[in-house]
């Protein structure tokens, strides 16, 4: 099970292909608020584009945990670049909304802090490899 922070995984299905899927459900663990979010789907095509060592662009979705796409909430377009630096990598990720409206519903429901603890917690696993 991954820990990030507030959060755990406890359920993750990932077909890493182009035309693949990822399924998975993120709890919070903080103040013992018992939440569940799904995202991804079992029906769809999420993952687009996949070049080694460059890019992986899929589309991230709110689901439930059949991974039946939940329409009543914004999905948005996920791209990382990882540009070679000569000994490190800069990894670029974009996600893109169709509205300000979607992604104010994101950014209201916490996700600058989910990605602030995504980001460091890779931080983490970095400084441990070396």
């Amino acid at each position: 099970m991954f820990l990030i922070h507030s959060w755990e995984i406890p359920v993750c299905t990932v077909d890493f292909r182009p035309g693949g899927v990822w399924h998975y459900c993120m709890k919070c663990v903080d103040q013992n608020l018992g939440q569940f979010f799904w995202y991804g789907s079992l029906g769809q095509r999420d993952y687009k584009e996949i070049i080694e060592p460059e890019k992986i662009s899929y589309t991230d979705y709110f689901s439930d945990a059949e991974g039946n796409l939940n329409d009543s909430m914004p999905k948005n377009e996920m791209t990382l670049e990882f540009i070679d630096l000569g000994g490190k990598t800069k990894l670029i990720n974009r996600a893109e909304y169709v509205s300000e409206d979607a992604l104010k519903t994101v950014m209201d429901m916490g996700m600058l802090q989910g990605i602030t603890e995504t980001w460091d917690r890779l931080n983490e696993l970095v400084e441990s490899l070396k």
